[in-house]
């Protein structure tokens, strides 16, 4: 304890590393609510039937156009500051959701004052937030995680190289994993009922979230460059790294 009357405080490592994790959680809790909605695109002329399937339009949920941007922003950590890092921003979110999860529970519960006519709505919507956490969750956990795993391992391969092909590859292993259990335990509870909605669901869920990653690449492209070379830490270890190997007879 010091006798300056100057006030202490600690240094951020990173600037950028917090707020990445800040927009990855945002949206985690935002998906996990909008997905409460079920949502049908196109049925009103996309009708065919594949095999068993009877498709009557794409099926999806209300999180379908904000979700894919999670495995965006956990891409960057992975490959900006590694496996580790990703593991904390993972472990981050579900604390969250579960926090959320939980405060929409006793909100629910509360009794609600006598003037208020909208207890019904509320409980529709939030209610079944705590069967969607359990889906996010667990196909966030599985999914995320898989997608970092994937990205890095395939970074201690190729280095600096192809990172086009880390995008990628992480992307359909995390996001096929991610899709296929949410999709198992969320089906029911968004009104699901058929085997054709869901594999319609898983595969509609699945292409999307794949392509949209695909369609914001130079996007991707673009943070992970800016924060390579706005990253002092990042330069060094490239440098040493660099150092190392050029001096390898």
């Amino acid at each position: 304890m010091t006798g300056t009357g100057k006030a202490v405080f600690a240094k951020l490592a990173s600037p950028y590393y917090p707020a990445l994790t800040a927009v990855f959680v945002g949206i985690m809790l935002i998906s996990n609510i909008a997905a409460t909605k079920a949502v049908v695109l196109f049925d009103d002329w996309l009708h065919f039937d594949l095999g068993p399937l009877h498709i009557n339009g794409l099926v999806t949920d209300g999180a379908f156009f904000l979700f894919p941007l999670s495995y965006v922003i956990g891409d960057v950590i992975s490959e900006v500051y590694g496996f580790r890092a990703m593991r904390r921003t993972i472990a981050s979110g579900f604390a969250v959701i579960v926090l959320a999860s939980l405060c929409f529970w006793i909100a629910i519960k509360l009794p609600a004052a006598g003037f208020y006519d909208g207890q019904a709505g509320f409980e529709s919507v939030l209610g079944t937030v705590p069967r969607i956490v359990a889906a996010g969750l667990a196909g966030y956990v599985v999914g995320e995680l898989l997608n970092s795993f994937v990205l890095v391992k395939m970074k201690e391969r190729a280095g600096e190289r192809r990172l086009w092909a880390r995008l990628i590859g992480s992307t359909v292993v995390g996001e096929f994993f991610d899709t296929l259990v949410f999709c198992s335990i969320a089906a029911t509870a968004i009104g699901i009922s058929t085997w054709s909605d869901f594999f319609n669901y898983v595969a509609i869920g699945f292409i999307w979230k794949t392509l949209v990653e695909m369609l914001v690449m130079p996007i991707t492209y673009a943070v992970v460059r800016y924060l390579k070379r706005a990253e002092p830490t990042y330069r060094e270890a490239l440098e040493k790294v660099t150092h190392v190997t050029s001096n390898v007879p």
